[in-house]
């Protein structure tokens, strides 16, 4: 969303036709994959050695879109489960890998109001299908 400011048009209109061109028949739409290389642990240094090794994660992201890996469910969608991310020659602990790999479900409601105003601001042009994943989310968290 940081794009929002240059966008020449309506946002929500522009999900809502990424949206129906999912509805059509035969579609067959990107699988979605979010990460997060800048998590710190509790000493302040990164978990991920970040760079070359991305590729890693990347590796993971195809066997996933070949239906080859390994998940677990959380608030947000599927996580890779521990082991199914190459670490071999890394100086990553398991340690380091169980936080990489999970979700912070209090952090997520704590920002919930800030996601809740964003979409707001979209207001009665904001998909549905967008606003129920919203309220979903909320359950899942509650």
């Amino acid at each position: 969303m940081a794009m929002l400011p240059f966008c020449g048009y309506n946002m929500a209109d522009y999900f809502g036709h990424w949206l129906k061109l999912g509805r059509q028949e035969g579609a067959q739409m990107p699988r979605i994959f979010h990460v997060n290389w800048f998590r710190k642990g509790e000493d302040g240094k990164f978990l991920w050695p970040g760079f070359g090794e991305n590729s890693r994660v990347l590796e993971w992201v195809f066997r996933r879109c070949d239906d080859e890996s390994e998940t677990v469910d959380s608030a947000i969608g599927l996580l890779p489960a521990l082991g199914e991310i190459n670490t071999d020659g890394l100086d990553v602990s398991d340690g380091a890998m169980e936080q990489l790999l999970s979700v912070d479900d209090d952090a997520l409601r704590a920002q919930m109001p800030q996601l809740e105003e964003h979409l707001a601001r979209f207001g009665d042009d904001l998909p549905a299908e967008i606003q129920a994943q919203l309220v979903a989310l909320k359950e899942r968290l509650s």
